[in-house]
């Protein structure tokens, strides 16, 4: 039996639950989203919980029993409160500006990336070397930010490019003169 898709999701006063055709809504001061789920998983809301569990016992229900109880506790963390992610750009020249729902980004290349924002995720850039990516799809959230840091990963020698905020890149001694 799943460890994860045994627990019940905690359901706050302020978000409401619906289950109907196959997946599950959710609304919240943040916004309304919906995450489905297959046919061998049962959703039911009950007392503030919402409790998931599997028709039979069959690889593929029982790989995606812990899945959807995960799913759904993201759905409803996120219209609660909104998920968040920060990049910080190093490197001398490096930076980024908004230009509408255009992301630019000038990272050492000859032309600067111009990376549009899907709906459903908000940047602000609280100044050119620092970017925050926030909504209420964790998926879309960090899906968004890894193509951001995938124009230009820091690289271990000069510590240059975009990487998360609280990631430790490894540094490597340079070439030594003998």
């Amino acid at each position: 039996m799943s460890r994860i898709g045994q627990k019940a999701v905690e359901v706050p006063s302020s978000v409401t639950i619906s289950v109907g055709d196959g997946q599950v809504s959710a609304k919240g001061s943040k916004g309304e989203t919906s995450v489905p789920f297959p046919e061998c998983i049962t959703v039911s809301v009950e007392g503030g919980k919402v409790q998931v569990g599997r028709l039979n016992d069959t690889t593929h229900a029982r790989a995606m029993h812990g899945t959807v109880r995960s799913l759904i506790a993201n759905l409803v963390e996120g219209v609660e409160k909104g998920f968040e992610r920060h990049l910080v750009i190093q490197g001398v020249g490096y930076r980024a500006q908004l230009q509408g729902q255009t992301l630019v980004l000038n990272l050492g290349y000859s032309h600067d990336i111009k990376f549009p924002i899907p709906d459903g995720v908000t940047v602000t850039l609280p100044d050119q070397t620092n970017v925050s990516v926030s909504g209420i799809d964790k998926q879309l959230v960090g899906l968004v930010s890894s193509r951001i840091r995938s124009f230009a990963p820091a690289e271990p020698y000069k510590g240059k490019g975009v990487r998360y905020r609280d990631e430790q890149i490894r540094r490597k001694v340079g070439k030594a003169v003998s």
